[in-house]
C-alpha cells in the first residue's frame, strides 16, 4: 500500500503541474489578441493621418510600429501605407528619396502577397501617380545634366512598372554619363539577365511641309495621316537590338575602371552568346587598341571584316592601324576596299592618298643621307623621281574623288599641300581658288 500511495501522490503532482499551464496559455492568447488589436488600431490611425495630409505624424507612426508588424498578418497593410505616405511626400517635396522608399514598399507588398492580394491590387493607382512623377523628374534632371538623379528616376519607373524595361536601360545609359560605373554595370547586368532586346517597331511618315520624319503610335495612324494629305511615305522600321550593346557597354565600363581582365571576360561571354556579331568583335578590338595592343586589334578587325565584309568602317579601321604601323601596302588595300563599298568615303580617300605620301616621305630621308659622289647623285635623282611619282599618285587619288563627288575642303587642303611639295604652281593656284583663297 505504501507503493501505491507514492504512485498516486506523483500522479497528483503531475496533474497539478499540467493544470497550472492552462492559465498561462490563456494569458498568452489574450496578450496576442491585445497586440493585434493595437496594431490594427494604429494602422487605422496612420491611414487617417495620410488622408488628412498629416504626413509627419503618419511617418512617425509607421516608424514606431514597424518592428512589431513584421511577420504578422498586418504587414501587407503596413507596407501599403508606407508606400502611400512616401508617394504623398514625393508629390509634396519632389523628393527622389521618398520615391525610392515608396518603390521599396511597393516591392514588399507584392512579395508578401505573392503578387496578388488586397493591397497589391490597390497599388496600381498609386503606381500611376509615382510613375508620372518619376518620368517628369527623369526628363528634368537629364536636361539639367544631373545624371545621377536622372538615373535614379529612370530606374524607379521600371521598379514601379516592370513592363517598362526601356526605363531600366535608360537608367544604365545615364549612369554611364554620370560616371557612376558601378551602378551602370549593375543595371546592365540586370538587363542582360532579363534578356532585354530593346528592338522597337517604329511607324513613320514624312511631314510634307517640314520634310521631317514623324513617328506615330501605330501603323494605322501613320497611314491615316498620309490619306489626310499632310504626310507621305508611311513605313514601318525596326530599330536594331540592344543586346550586343549592353554586353559591350559592360566591357567598356570595365576598361574605364582599369579592370582589364573583367573586360576581356565580358567580351568572351558576349562572343559565345553572339558569335556572328561583328560589332562585338569590333568593340573588343577597340579595347585592345586602348591597351596599345595593336597586333591583337588588327587580328580582331580582320575577324570582324570576315563576318561583315560589306562594312566600310571595318576596312577603314584596318587601314588606319596598318598605316600607323608603317604597313602602307596593307593599309592601301584596306582603304581601297572601304572605297569600293562606300565610294564617297572622304576619310578613306584622304588616308589612301596619305599612304603614298608616307612612302614618298620615307624616300626623302634616304635622299638626305646621300653624299655628293656621282653614284650618290645618281641615286638621289632616282629616289627623287620615285618620290614625285608617289606624290603624283597621291594627288590622282584626291583628284578622282573631287571629280566624282565634288569639292571637299579636307580633300582640297591635302591636294594643295601635295602640289606645293611638287612645286606644281599651276595646280597649286587652281586648288587655292577652289578653296576660295
Amino acid at each position: 500500500m505504501r507503493i501505491i500511495n507514492k504512485y498516486i501522490k506523483q500522479k497528483t503532482v503531475l496533474k497539478l503541474q499540467n493544470n497550472m499551464r492552462k492559465p498561462l496559455l490563456m494569458a498568452a492568447t489574450l496578450l496576442i489578441s491585445a497586440v493585434a488589436f493595437g496594431q490594427k488600431k494604429e494602422l487605422k490611425e496612420i491611414e487617417k493621418q495620410i488622408r488628412k495630409g498629416d504626413l509627419t505624424s503618419a511617418q512617425s507612426g509607421l516608424n514606431a510600429i514597424k518592428g512589431s508588424v513584421e511577420g504578422t498578418e498586418f504587414a501587407p497593410q503596413f507596407y501599403f501605407l508606407e508606400a502611400q505616405a512616401n508617394i504623398e511626400l514625393t508629390k509634396k517635396n519632389k523628393s527622389l528619396a521618398s520615391l525610392q522608399n515608396a518603390t521599396a514598399a511597393f516591392a514588399k507588398v507584392k512579395q508578401l502577397e505573392g503578387g496578388k492580394g488586397k493591397y497589391t491590387n490597390q497599388l496600381q493607382s498609386l503606381a500611376d501617380e509615382a510613375i508620372n512623377f518619376a518620368v517628369g523628374q527623369a526628363q528634368e534632371k537629364y536636361k539639367a545634366k544631373d545624371y545621377k538623379n536622372a538615373s535614379v528616376a529612370f530606374e524607379q519607373v521600371y521598379r514601379l512598372s516592370a513592363r517598362d524595361t526601356v526605363f531600366l536601360y535608360n537608367a544604365a545609359v545615364v549612369a554611364v554619363e554620370g560616371k557612376d560605373y558601378d551602378k551602370a554595370v549593375k543595371l546592365y547586368s540586370e538587363l542582360k539577365d532579363l534578356g532585354y532586346d530593346g528592338a522597337e517597331t517604329l511607324y513613320i511618315a514624312t511631314n510634307k511641309q517640314t520634310k521631317q520624319d514623324e513617328t506615330f503610335s501605330d501603323k494605322n495612324q501613320a497611314e491615316l495621316m498620309v490619306k489626310a494629305g499632310t504626310h507621305e511615305k508611311a513605313r514601318v522600321e525596326k530599330t536594331p537590338s540592344k543586346r550586343a550593346d549592353i554586353i559591350k557597354n559592360i566591357a567598356f565600363i570595365y576598361v574605364e575602371q582599369k579592370k582589364v581582365d573583367e573586360a576581356i571576360k565580358a567580351f568572351e561571354d558576349a562572343k559565345k552568346a553572339y558569335p556572328k556579331d561583328a560589332n562585338i568583335i569590333l568593340a573588343e578590338a577597340n579595347v585592345y587598341l586602348q591597351l596599345d595592343n595593336k597586333e591583337k586589334f588588327k587580328q580582331l578587325m580582320q575577324e570582324a571584316a570576315q563576318l561583315d565584309p560589306n562594312n566600310a568602317d571595318l576596312h577603314y579601321n584596318i587601314g588606319v592601324i596598318n598605316m600607323q604601323q608603317g604597313n602602307n601596302i596593307e593599309a592601301r588595300k584596306a582603304f581601297e576596299q572601304a572605297l569600293k563599298i562606300k565610294p564617297k568615303y572622304a576619310d578613306a580617300t584622304l588616308n589612301l592618298s596619305t599612304t603614298y605620301i608616307n612612302e614618298g616621305n620615307a624616300l626623302v630621308e634616304q635622299m638626305n643621307s646621300l653624299g655628293n659622289s656621282a653614284a650618290d647623285t645618281k641615286k638621289f635623282n632616282e629616289l627623287r623621281d620615285q618620290k614625285e611619282a608617289l606624290f603624283k599618285k597621291a594627288a590622282e587619288v584626291l583628284e578622282s574623288y573631287v571629280k566624282a563627288n565634288g569639292n571637299d575642303k579636307n580633300i582640297l587642303e591635302q591636294l594643295k599641300s601635295i602640289y606645293g611639295a611638287l612645286s606644281d604652281s599651276a595646280n597649286f593656284q587652281r586648288v587655292k581658288k577652289l578653296l576660295g583663297e
